[in-house]
């Protein structure tokens, strides 16, 4: 008997990701119109910076570039977020890294699943960035109890989705006609809904105490609140978006431009205002979905993070209400403290590197020095960033914030509490750092034992 062919995670993932662009396209059309600008723009850096293209290129992201995206939701209870684990491991996705926005006032806590090995991260990183509202930090109980009523009272998976993720744990895998099945059902959970599930008396109550909770309380599902193009050049898309009738966010967020760019820089347009049907018939608007663009450089080392975040904090407090142009001349100024060199980055244990063989040392056979500074110097061994593939917690509130409006009550804040996380997800979160570091790790073995007798 035949055994039956399982698609791999990968493919699945890919198509998700794909299914998921055409439907946000369809529900939001200057997305459309922001896809079209990231690719313009990609493509005039290509052509003015042909070393570029050759590095992306050699650096296996250049095929990448155009199919990558990472999204956002927020869902209300642990029941969710559990189901929604198991929903992304058909799609190779893990929940790597903790995020407490609470710093910023948003009464939520995160983690991002996405791919973790290399190949998979070269077939396709999709990210989904998912975010858990945090219930307990309501302070009005009344308010409290009804969200969590509300929130009991629906399942934001089709039966279909929930019987294919079951189906996929008991058989190992999804066939062909499965996989197919499970992209189209499991895209219903992001759907967007103009028809709330409360009334506008509840709507508003839920608004008033907090957006964001109105926002994950009062709908179907957690509708995907925004997707995000990788541009190569995020201060032309900033420049750009007005020209094509897209108005952008004030100001850039995360690092300025480098020669070396590092981590994340993030910029959106701001939230569409968006007619709803409430249970009572009533009218009205909300605010939640909206366009985001990212520009990703090197993963930072626990040391290059801290240097990262003093510098960022530094320069807080002086571009606060200023213009973008403003911003980011005075984060150039501060940033100046941050070498933005690869070799002084590497040499320093800034940043994360996968090291490699050159063509030349391929040729050399063996050789008596271990030491890989001088393997590097004598060209026999090259030193590649390794490109950060998760998010920056002060960026994402800053986006955050940006589209709920600003001015949020800082009454949430300074509540982390990566352990209730975890106990929500049913599993450990990865960090991130042992990430980059086990990959640049095993590259250095590798052209070590390849190298060294």
């Amino acid at each position: 008997m035949n055994q039956p062919h399982y698609l791999s995670a990968d493919v699945i993932r890919d198509r998700f990701s794909r299914a998921m662009s055409t439907m946000y396209q369809a529900e939001v059309p200057q997305y459309e119109t922001l896809l079209n600008l990231v690719d313009q723009v990609n493509r005039d850096a290509l052509a003015r910076d042909p070393a570029l293209a050759e590095r992306l290129a050699a650096y296996d992201e250049l095929e990448r570039l155009g199919v990558e995206r990472h999204g956002a939701i927020r869902v209300g209870n642990t029941e969710e977020l559990a189901m929604l684990r198991r929903l992304f491991a058909v799609m190779g996705m893990h929940p790597v890294g903790y995020y407490d926005l609470s710093v910023a006032g948003v009464p939520v806590h995160s983690t991002a699943f996405r791919p973790i090995d290399d190949m998979a991260l070269a077939r396709n990183p999709f990210r989904l960035f998912t975010s858990l509202l945090r219930l307990e930090l309501i302070e009005n109980g009344a308010l409290r109890d009804r969200a969590a009523a509300i929130l009991a009272e629906r399942d934001i998976f089709t039966p279909a989705a929930r019987e294919l993720v079951e189906r996929f744990e008991q058989q190992g895998g999804l066939t062909e006609a499965e996989a197919e099945r499970f992209v189209t059902e499991t895209l219903e959970t992001f759907r967007w809904h103009s028809d709330a599930t409360v009334d506008l008396a509840t709507y508003e109550a839920l608004h008033a105490e907090h957006r964001l909770i109105a926002d994950v309380v009062c709908f179907r599902g957690p509708h995907i609140n925004h997707l995000t193009p990788r541009t190569l050049d995020i201060d032309e898309v900033q420049r750009r978006m007005s020209k094509v009738g897209i108005k952008p966010k004030a100001v850039i967020e995360g690092p300025p431009r480098r020669n070396c760019p590092i981590l994340l820089r993030q910029t959106s347009f701001k939230a569409l205002e968006e007619p709803i049907r409430f249970s009572c018939r009533d009218q009205g608007t909300h605010t939640a979905r909206f366009g985001e663009i990212e520009q990703r450089g090197i993963a930072l080392t626990a040391e290059g993070r801290t240097l990262y975040d003093r510098l960022l904090g530094e320069s807080r407090t002086r571009t606060l209400g200023l213009d973008n142009e403003s911003h980011q001349r005075i984060l150039s100024d501060v940033f100046a403290a941050f070498p933005d060199d690869e070799g002084e980055l590497r040499r320093r244990g800034l940043a994360f590197f996968e090291y490699r063989l050159t063509e030349t040392g391929k040729a050399v056979g063996k050789v008596a020095d271990s030491d890989l500074d001088a393997l590097i110097e004598r060209g026999l061994v090259e030193a590649r960033p390794i490109t950060y593939e998760d998010f920056l917690p002060v960026s994402a509130a800053g986006i955050f914030q940006s589209n709920l409006g600003g001015g949020e009550s800082q009454v949430y804040a300074g509540k982390s509490n990566r352990a209730m996380l975890e106990e929500a997800l049913g599993g450990p979160i990865i960090d991130e750092l042992e990430l980059y570091a086990k990959r640049e790790r095993r590259s250095k073995e590798r052209v070590i034992s390849a190298l060294v007798n």
